[in-house]
């Protein structure tokens, strides 16, 4: 599902409510430095189109308009949310985007959070990491416990170390959302002990303030997927809840 606008919704989501959507990547193709193999929008390659990036005066003036419009009939936003048609913090104005929109926020919903789903790979760059520590709900992607498992899942385009990842994710020292997909396919399996011990793991290094576990809910690119029930993912994170982890699980 391609975003075709800069502000999109508010739409229904599984997670966060009525959500505003912003995507801060190209209206009429995908740009990503993952290409996971769930991925609602495709795979990278079949978004090469158009390349791209909206501005930081573009984000601001169609946010302005729509939450203007939003409000004056009394639409309700729960969440102003960063996601769109791959990795938003690869926009560089990212700060300067966050910024823009927590002072729309403050102007016209105030009672609304911001979020922004985001793969983590960026939040070892300052400035961005300093956005992320602004908004309410800085989401943060890790399916995989290793390079080799991730390549498997999310295939990235480009180095990917997870040690690293999960040493920038630390300064947030618990004030951030892990978000991690259940699945099974391409010789992948989050129930595996290869995949699940691990990542259970690096989970209690982390200690985030909630677990967002989520499985596939619409058409995945790659074919033969096989998604997770709510008792299952349940069963697989009983020990974490079990030591008092806020845990949501998606079905």
């Amino acid at each position: 599902m391609m975003r075709e606008e800069i502000v999109f919704g508010p739409i229904h989501s599984r997670r966060l409510g009525a959500s505003l959507g912003i995507n801060l990547l190209p209206t009429k193709g995908k740009l990503c430095n993952f290409d996971c193999i769930y991925c609602e929008c495709g795979f990278n390659k079949d978004g090469i189109a158009d390349k791209r990036l909206p501005s930081s005066a573009e984000v601001k003036d169609a946010l302005e308009a729509k939450l203007s419009d939003c409000s004056s009939k009394g639409i309700r936003i729960d969440s102003i949310t960063f996601s769109g048609d791959g990795e938003p913090t690869l926009n560089p104005d990212f700060p300067k985007i966050i910024d823009d929109t927590l002072a729309l926020r403050a102007r016209f919903y105030p009672q609304a959070k911001i979020s922004v789903l985001s793969n983590a790979t960026r939040a070892g760059v300052e400035e961005v990491f300093k956005a992320l520590c602004k908004v309410d709900n800085p989401i943060m992607k890790l399916d995989a416990p290793t390079a080799r498992l991730a390549a498997l899942i999310n295939q990235p385009q480009g180095r990917y170390d997870v040690a690293e990842v999960v040493s920038n994710l630390k300064k947030f020292k618990g004030n951030f959302v892990l978000q991690t997909m259940f699945l099974r396919g391409n010789g992948f399996d989050s129930a595996s002990p290869e995949v699940l011990g691990p990542w259970i793991d690096i989970v209690r290094d982390l200690r985030p303030r909630e677990i967002m576990a989520y499985t596939l809910d619409r058409e995945a690119p790659m074919k033969g997927l096989e998604k997770f029930t709510v008792e299952e993912m349940g069963a697989l994170l009983k020990p974490l809840s079990d030591e008092g982890f806020t845990i949501q699980i998606r079905g």
